[in-house]
């Protein structure tokens, strides 16, 4: 494959997941001038190892480098790296947050509240371990599926089921605990 051709087919498959790959490295690292370091790292290599992808969705494969990326960056820099938590919370009190987003707002007053809500969501998501993170945005935000979180996440799909429940019982805890706060 020429330099033209491979450049052209990055463009097309990679590039238009810039977004994501950002969103998903803010999510992670909760700082705004380290995710744009975790997406550069990981689109530079992205390209240099294009060559190794041979699939049409391309997303899962970049997600899976931003991930490795801001583990090794974090490895490099002494950062520990901690675990999900247990937590026994109802799966329906884990999604209240996101339903109540759900709504378009029609009011002024409705759409202070439900930015306040994102906020609240947005902040109790950043006080959650990483794995916690990573496994609620692939899911919640990117909207990606369970075998697709499997492949970023190099585990079994019943690990993802697993650690998506423990992560939805711990944000619902941590926004109940918010709350409580307030």
């Amino acid at each position: 494959m020429t330099d033209t051709a491979r450049a052209q087919r990055f463009a097309a498959l990679a590039l238009p997941h810039l977004d994501a790959a950002y969103g998903f490295a803010r999510r992670l690292t909760r700082n705004d001038s380290e995710a744009q370091d975790v997406a550069q790292e990981a689109f530079l290599r992205a390209w240099r190892y294009f060559e190794t992808f041979h699939g049409q969705d391309a997303r899962p494969w970049l997600l899976t480098i931003v991930r490795n990326t801001f583990m090794s960056l974090r490895r490099a820099r002494g950062a520990p790296m901690a675990g999900l938590e247990d937590a026994d919370v109802a799966l329906d009190e884990a999604l209240a947050g996101a339903q109540a987003l759900a709504a378009p707002p029609v009011t002024p007053e409705k759409a202070l509240l439900a930015a306040d809500t994102k906020r609240s969501v947005m902040a109790a998501l950043d006080a959650l371990p990483v794995a916690a993170r990573e496994v609620l945005v692939l899911r919640e935000i990117e909207e990606l599926s369970y075998k697709h979180i499997a492949t970023v996440l190099d585990v079994p799909i019943g690990t993802v089921m697993s650690r998506l429940a423990r992560a939805r019982a711990a944000l619902a805890a941590e926004i109940r605990r918010r709350a409580g706060d307030d």
